[in-house]
């Protein structure tokens, strides 16, 4: 049984956000996955769809091109926070409020059933 994982670190995305969009494809083939995700309406999916593609082709490479991406199953995905980047905006009477940019890892592993 082969086993693959990618993950894409410091991505401009909020990770509850990010768990949303994850939650919806741990368990699925990996052909379904990617289907689901080309129609969800989430910004997420655009780099989720990435890193999967990049655990496909990492197992695809350890194991010499010998597995067919329709046996692949998501075995695990999570989004861990990342660092914010902390902005300040300008309000009234000089005052300045803080804005936090959210930043998150997000890490899948594939493996061949």
């Amino acid at each position: 049984m082969e086993e693959a994982k990618a993950s894409g670190k410091y991505l401009r995305l909020s990770s509850h956000k990010a768990r949303r969009v994850l939650e919806q494809i741990k368990g699925q083939k990996y052909q379904d996955a990617v289907l689901m995700l080309k129609f969800m309406p989430y910004r997420a999916c655009k780099s989720i769809i990435k890193i999967l593609e990049s655990a496909a082709n990492n197992i695809i490479n350890q194991n010499n091109e010998s597995i067919n991406k329709n046996q692949l199953i998501i075995t695990n995905a999570f989004a861990d926070s990342g660092p914010k980047l902390k902005r300040f905006q300008p309000r009234a009477q000089g005052r300045a409020f803080p804005i936090h940019k959210p930043t998150c890892h997000i890490t899948i592993e594939l493996t061949n059933k």
